[in-house]
């Protein structure tokens, strides 16, 4: 135990003895099946004693997962599921950052508050950190995205975000790859959402649709559950802006949407990145991207999204109503539709896609979090779950279905 603990250490650290007897996981066969009885079978993969938001798997199969700094200062902020137990990754010194250390630990080379992990097609691990812990104020030096080497599980890249792309009050939020690996694409959730356009590269980032109404908290959307508006207990609701985004498999189309909202939008990705250069431009000669906009259809308040890869297909999580939803992107104005309901999906949050097809869907129960419940305690137990679509399911496929 001890010595996968200490996975590829970095740096000598003091070990994180409480670590495995806090967040243990239990791979139990837990199943469900939508409704109508024809869907997909909904897994459980693991259960966390502690708030998960992000998942991620790579091609090889590599299961990694995040716990965000919200209402707990958790032990560990990313770890790969491995063995029916969490490994800190990539060692236990990215891991030891605290909110009662914050003047004796870096945040610039340790996690702070990570909110999303993607693997890429090139062979890395991204961990997204828009360090600012209890959606609070940024720690300074924190926001950064990095990269991790998955041969030999070292950061081989820090990019880190200055006040120009993550300023105070921003919350970045879950971020997508070019297939080629040169681009990155960043929603920002926080109070005046935006998407941010990264050139891989050079690290030069910008912030564009910087407060369009497309990136926008809705004030027309009340987010529900049981039936009941989701309040904190001093009367405010949610307010998270620009939240879920997916790419199509080509990288042509960029999707996005505020959970506080209900409507999903695109736009062409050369209109944000121009062939990389324009995105480095300053935003006067990039040209207004806001006219390439499209309304694409109505989610309804969502989170998670996800283009899949095997048939490509927008897979979206419902939070209000316990559910994953799923439309054609092959055909214009298609309906939405439920392909999974339960009421286990408490808050279904973010999607990750094996190399067979199989997805993965994390529920950070959010709405039974000390944010809105003063008597939920710290560490919230949440689960991770996966299911496999068939080909016909629900909705058509744009693209054939894998063999």
């Amino acid at each position: 135990m001890e010595q996968a603990l200490m996975m590829n250490p970095i740096r000598r650290v003091r070990p994180l003895a409480l670590l495995v007897a806090t967040t243990m996981l239990a791979a139990l066969p837990a199943m469900a099946q939508a409704p109508s009885g024809t869907g997909p079978v909904l897994t459980k993969v693991a259960s966390f004693e502690h708030q998960v938001t992000g998942v991620t798997v790579s091609p090889e199969g590599r299961i990694f997962v995040n716990f965000p700094r919200w209402t707990e200062d958790s032990a560990v902020s990313v770890a790969e599921v491995k063995d029916g137990r969490l490994v800190p990754f990539p060692d236990e010194g990215w891991n030891g950052w605290r909110n009662a250390r914050r003047d004796e630990v870096s945040a610039g080379d340790h996690w702070v508050c990570v909110q999303s992990v993607v693997a890429d097609r090139q062979g890395n691990l991204w961990v997204l950190d828009p360090a600012a812990p209890a959606m609070g104020a940024i720690v300074k030096g924190g926001p950064k995205l990095v990269a991790i080497d998955l041969k030999t599980n070292t950061p081989t890249r820090t990019i880190a975000f200055d006040e120009t792309v993550a300023p105070q009050g921003s919350y970045l939020n879950d971020v997508r790859f070019s297939p080629d690996g040169r681009t990155a694409y960043l929603t920002d959730s926080g109070a005046r959402g935006a998407l941010i356009v990264l050139d891989v590269e050079s690290g030069k980032a910008r912030r564009v649709l910087d407060g369009h109404p497309s990136t926008q908290a809705d004030p027309a959307v009340t987010v529900t559950y049981d039936g009941r508006p989701l309040r904190r207990p001093d009367g405010r609701g949610v307010e998270f802006a620009a939240d879920g985004i997916a790419l199509s498999a080509d990288g042509k189309t960029l999707y996005w949407q505020a959970i506080k909202g209900r409507t999903l939008y695109s736009i062409p990705t050369e209109a944000l990145a121009g062939g990389l250069a324009t995105a480095l431009l300053p935003t006067a000669l990039a040209g207004d991207p806001a006219s390439k906009i499209e309304r694409v259809g109505d989610n309804g308040p969502a989170d998670g999204l996800i283009v899949s890869r095997r048939d490509g297909r927008l897979y979206v999580t419902s939070p209000q109503d316990d559910a994953i939803k799923v439309r054609d992107l092959s055909a214009k104005d298609s309906p939405l539709a439920t392909l999974i309901q339960d009421k286990r999906l408490r808050w279904p949050d973010t999607f990750g896609e094996g190399p067979d097809g199989t997805l993965y869907v994390t529920t950070s129960r959010i709405q039974d979090s000390a944010f809105y419940k003063p008597d939920a305690p710290a560490a919230l137990p949440t689960d991770l779950w996966s299911f496999k679509p068939n080909a016909a399911e629900a909705t058509g496929s744009a693209v054939p279905p894998a063999r």
